[in-house]
């Protein structure tokens, strides 16, 4: 978890010292940390953080021409979905760039007198937060400069506009081209802020992409309509619920817990061995997730273990657990005690309780012994891989984790030999 943002006195700190100071002029002035740290037209001949890594410092400089382009403050003959590919997968196959692209766009998206150069350096941003995280050393800084423009759109448009005015007077313009700079263009500053401050706490925790293959246009496309259209994983019961409710209006159950569980079941799942253990290839759960985003199931899958690899995923990375977190500590309690299991499941949001009694009757399916037979994974072994997906410890003491972990796994455990789920049978 990450902890609350730095002051920005502490942000400045932070800065002096992991800025790596340039110079300008005949006399090689140094160049202020407010400088250093406000839009630049130009390019830069060395790297924002400092580095000893040559291969770094030279790819920083080309980077910042990528982030220009994008901004649209570049010439270049990409469309700016390649010029986001390139950018993000040297960071995502370069891990000591990751820091370097995000306090390039911190510079560039302060002190920015164009909107839509802005608004689409916060896009990239949000773009980046999908597919890898800042450093530990780093992330304090990002969130703090994220969480000041939670809620600025006011002073972002009024800054612009005082910007320009002080340009003006140096500069005679025109007044069709004073009028360009402050037009408003793309989404207001704090929707990309949300976005991307929801998305670093998220990723600080999971991580980033995992796989073998690089990014592709399609999950960069896709990580820029998650800014508006929020991504079924990842998201609440309820706004999942609320996204499906013109397509599937009289579902009871998220579309995407159904069909993936059918999915599972369908390719013979409860007859593969290491089910729910053993998990799918990494870039082929990938392609699915996409898929399944965008309310698709292909007919092409054939391994059991993708469909079950990407529904654990889907469990694990909601906002808010299965069962929510004011229940934790009545589960963890009556871990040992059938009864008092099945009556917190009572207690339970219908919608929380619709949803965990489909995972259970899921899960007792695969442990009945003609099935734990082939899969040899009993309901020891399913409430071990299933439990972290359903409950989340908050403490960060590592001996209560791993007490908890045990308790966790017995609760789970309970529910799957106890709870009555024969209703849930046809339900959608």
């Amino acid at each position: 978890t990450l902890r609350k943002p730095i002051s920005q006195s502490s942000m400045a700190d932070w800065a002096s010292k992991n800025l790596n100071m340039h110079t300008q002029g005949i006399f090689r002035r140094r160049i202020s940390i407010s400088n250093m740290l406000s839009w630049n037209g130009g390019s830069i001949k060395k790297p924002m953080l400092i580095t000893s890594n040559r291969t770094i410092k030279k790819e920083a400089c080309e980077m910042f021409k990528l982030v220009q382009s994008y901004m649209g403050d570049r010439q270049t003959r990409m469309d700016r979905n390649h010029v986001a590919l390139v950018t993000v997968t040297k960071c995502w196959s370069m891990q000591g760039l990751r820091d370097e692209l995000y306090i390039q766009l911190i510079r560039q998206t302060t002190d920015n007198m164009s909107y839509r150069s802005l608004a689409w350096g916060w896009e990239l941003m949000a773009i980046s937060l999908a597919f890898f995280s800042p450093s530990p050393k780093f992330q304090s800084y990002l969130e703090g400069y994220i969480y000041r423009h939670l809620d600025s759109d006011e002073k972002i448009v009024q800054h612009i506009k005082e910007l320009v005015d002080l340009k003006n007077k140096k500069i005679t313009k025109s007044r069709k081209k004073r009028k360009q700079n402050t037009e408003d263009e793309g989404l207001p500053i704090s929707t990309y802020a949300k976005y991307c401050y929801r998305k670093l706490h998220k990723v600080a925790v999971t991580g980033g992409k995992k796989g073998l293959r690089k990014p592709t246009v399609e999950e960069i496309t896709h990580a820029r309509n998650a800014i508006l259209t929020p991504s079924l994983f990842g998201s609440s019961l309820e706004e999942i619920m609320l996204r499906q409710q013109d397509m599937y209006p009289g579902n009871k159950l998220p579309w995407v817990q159904t069909q993936l569980s059918q999915q599972v079941l369908a390719l013979g799942g409860e007859q593969t061995e290491g089910i729910f253990r053993i998990p799918g290839d990494i870039d082929e759960v990938n392609a699915l997730k996409l898929q399944v985003d965008q309310w698709r199931i292909p007919n092409s899958l054939s391994d059991p273990n993708i469909p079950a690899s990407l529904l654990k995923l889907w469990y694990r990375e909601l906002e808010e657990p299965v069962i929510p977190q004011q229940f934790y500590k009545e589960c963890i309690s009556n871990y040992e005690n059938p009864d008092a299991a099945v009556a917190v499941v009572q207690l339970l949001p219908e919608l929380n309780r619709l949803v965990l009694c489909y995972l259970i009757h899921f899960l007792q399916i695969f442990a009945q012994p003609s099935n734990v037979g082939r899969t040899k994974m009993d309901v020891n072994n399913l409430a071990m891989v299933m439990a972290p997906n359903c409950l989340r410890c908050q403490s960060d003491d590592p001996r209560v984790i791993f007490e908890n972990t045990r308790k966790e796994m017995s609760f789970l455990r309970m529910l799957i030999v106890h709870l009555d789920t024969s209703f849930i049978k046809g339900l959608v």
